[in-house]
């Protein structure tokens, strides 16, 4: 074989290695071996979705007085900020669909606590930066702000704000930020969580909220905390490099949910729009927090007015059937490929695996969560996957009849059957994409997980059928004689 072809032979087996340490684990560890800190702890366990792993089923209601007045357009808002919150949680698969005027009922499947995960997502996140001058509060205090008064002149707020951070450039104390509920920030040296606190009816200033906010990310530093990353749009950056600019050596409280997480001392002016919130995280708090910022708060108000555990719609029994019937049908593809092609189909039987086993290791890793729909359009990948070989080889076939070399065989045969190959897969995506588009507006989750199994099996079918069909057949081929073993090839 070629150079490149060995290349690519050293890669397949490197990816087939990878995908069978995956597949045949529950959960992978990496640490670092001079600290043994945890690098990777990837739970690579199967996710399945409600109807076949059960889950929760949760009934949201606006919180408004009249549920008559909420606006159609601003509660499909909500459903979308509240799936979006949910999916960055690690809770996939969830499906969100309005119902009625002030309703939105929820699934989640796999999960066994309703209130942690809602409560999570319905969390307005706004955070706001306070004038405290020379009388700050401490850390913990529940303040009153100007924002939303009719006298403040601030931007309108989206539910989310960066904490008052220094940029790597700047000289300004870094303030910390934590996102538990105790509020027990850990304070950069010139914060004063223990100043005296200000009257209770003093109404303190917001100088800037989320609004301006640009990126919000978890990073860990060298020592292995966790932080969150923010970078700042550019009016919210002039903003805030105008008041640290005049309020040296004076106070800006890092409010949260009209709570004070931190008090820094502004000792020079920030100009930079960037920096981090750093306090007591944990990976799950710093996320969750994360999550806050980056989808902003909500339109409309939710409250839970209904939670219930569901069980499969499938059944225990249903699932191994449906399991059954797939093993059977990959079985019969199999067969017919062996018997009709003879040796290139029992090396397509070889790709066809080593296919199954690269798309098991993607649904673990990204992970996806595999409902019924989403496991019929991985079936139904594996069909095209199949078909592709069959064009290669009734080319090779063909070429062969005609008197090429094995080499030349396969070769043309591969070339002369990549546009069918081509145009075939390409509508097959152009249809995922409606799908996806169509899943997502009208919140049908379920569409959405079959048009993305259904995509990403087409995509690793055309590198099977590309890259890993064509180096076995050389692999194998190329030192046959076509003469010797006509039969090999079923001619």
């Amino acid at each position: 074989m070629s150079r490149s072809r060995n290349i690519w032979l050293v890669v397949i087996i490197v990816l087939i290695a990878f995908s069978l340490w995956v597949d045949l684990s529950k959960n992978i560890s990496i640490a670092n071996p001079t600290n043994n800190q945890l690098l990777v702890n990837l739970n690579t366990d199967i996710h399945l979705g409600l109807d076949l792993r059960g889950g929760l089923q949760v009934l949201l209601q606006a919180d408004v007085p009249n549920c008559a007045t909420v606006d159609a357009n601003s509660l499909n808002v909500t459903r979308q900020i509240l799936e979006n919150r949910a999916n960055a949680m690690g809770v996939s698969e969830v499906t969100m669909q309005v119902a009625g005027n002030c309703r939105i009922v929820a699934e989640f499947p796999g999960i066994s606590n309703p209130e942690q995960v809602v409560a999570a997502m319905k969390q307005t996140g706004l955070l706001e930066f306070v004038d405290m001058g020379t009388n700050p509060v401490p850390v913990g205090t529940v303040v009153q702000t100007d924002y939303g008064q009719a006298s403040t002149t601030q931007p309108s707020v989206t539910g989310t704000a960066p904490s008052a951070t220094t940029t790597p450039n700047s000289t300004p104390t870094t303030s910390a930020l934590t996102a538990t509920p105790a509020a027990n920030a850990t304070p950069a040296a010139n914060a004063t969580p223990g100043a005296t606190a200000a009257a209770p009816t003093t109404v303190y200033h917001t100088v800037m909220t989320g609004a301006d906010l640009d990126t919000v990310t978890v990073q860990t530093t060298s020592l292995g905390q966790y932080e969150i990353a923010f970078t700042l749009k550019s009016s919210g950056s002039q903003i805030f490099a105008d008041y640290t600019s005049s309020h040296v050596q004076q106070y800006l409280a890092i409010v949260l949910d009209k709570k004070a997480i931190s008090v820094p001392v502004i000792n020079s002016a920030i100009t930079g729009g960037q920096g981090v919130i750093q306090g007591s995280f944990t990976s799950d708090s710093a996320n969750a927090l994360a999550v806050q910022l980056r989808y902003g708060s909500l339109p409309v108000p939710v409250k839970v007015v209904e939670s219930q555990t569901v069980g499969p719609t499938l059944g225990a029994e249903s699932v191994r059937k449906s399991l059954l019937a797939g093993a059977i049908g990959l079985a019969v593809v199999i067969l017919f490929m062996g018997l009709y092609y003879r040796l290139p189909g029992i090396l397509a039987d070889l790709a066809l695996v080593t296919y199954t086993l690269i798309s098991l290791m993607l649904f673990k890793i990204i992970p996806i969560f595999l409902t019924l729909p989403g496991i019929a359009g991985f079936i139904l990948s594996i069909g095209m996957a199949v078909d592709a070989n069959v064009l290669i080889f009734e080319r090779l076939k063909e070429e062969l009849r005609s008197g090429r070399t094995l080499r030349q065989a396969i070769d043309l045969g591969w070339s002369r059957a990549w546009p069918s190959i081509r145009d075939s897969n390409s509508s097959t995506l152009i249809t995922c994409v409606i799908l996806y588009i169509f899943g997502n507006t009208f919140g049908a989750s379920m569409v959405k997980g079959f048009s993305i199994n259904l995509a990403l099996g087409v995509l690793l079918s055309l590198f099977t059928a590309i890259i890993v069909t064509r180096t076995y057949l050389h692999l194998v081929l190329d030192n046959l004689k076509l003469d010797e073993h006509p039969n090999w090839f079923g001619l």
